[in-house]
């Protein structure tokens, strides 16, 4: 089914319509969850958690663009999991930490940004589904077996299109002069 429909449903206020972005979503959004908060908190709050994603996609239905429906997802799921550990007082994950202590001159920062942006390209760059398992591995930090899993791909084939994807992002970050060598 055409996603664009399915968004335009959701937007006419179609329950099913929330019920195919739940069912097609669940996976990825509380991935994201529990990278954040599975440490910290319990099953029952990630749970909680990515429930909340999906009544915010509910309440908040006519902001999402056709085509932006996963970063939207991924957006409100982060800052909905690192709420909640504001609220019980727990600790940020460390890169949170990072941002809110270690203020970089403009310089850095600017160079930093610089960095991040062309780094952020070449992932994008990555054929799906190696941009998928490359951000699901070492952005959200799901393990192989959950990215297999969810993905609906043998493990063995997950540890391969991560291998490639290394492999063409390393490729396309040395032509762009970013590193050195690998």
């Amino acid at each position: 089914m055409d996603e664009g429909k399915i968004l335009r449903r959701l937007k006419a206020g179609d329950e099913a319509a929330l019920g195919w972005f739940i069912e097609r979503y669940t996976g990825y959004v509380s991935g994201i969850v529990y990278s954040l908060i599975g440490q910290a908190m319990g099953q029952a709050d990630i749970e909680e958690v990515t429930a909340d994603v999906f009544l915010a996609l509910w309440e908040g239905r006519e902001k999402v663009r056709p085509g932006k429906v996963r970063p939207w997802l991924s957006a409100v799921a982060r800052h909905t999991a690192l709420n909640r550990l504001r609220q019980q007082n727990i600790e940020l994950p460390f890169e949170e930490d990072i941002l809110a202590t270690d203020v970089p001159g403009p310089e850095t920062a600017y160079t930093e940004k610089e960095l991040a942006q062309i780094v952020r390209r070449a992932v994008d760059s990555l054929p799906y589904p190696e941009r998928e398992i490359f951000l699901r591995h070492y952005y959200y930090g799901q393990k192989l077996k959950d990215i297999s899993r969810q993905l609906g791909i043998n493990e063995s084939t997950v540890k391969t299109k991560l291998r490639r994807g290394r492999e063409v992002l390393g490729r396309s970050l040395q032509e762009g002069g970013v590193i050195d060598g690998i």
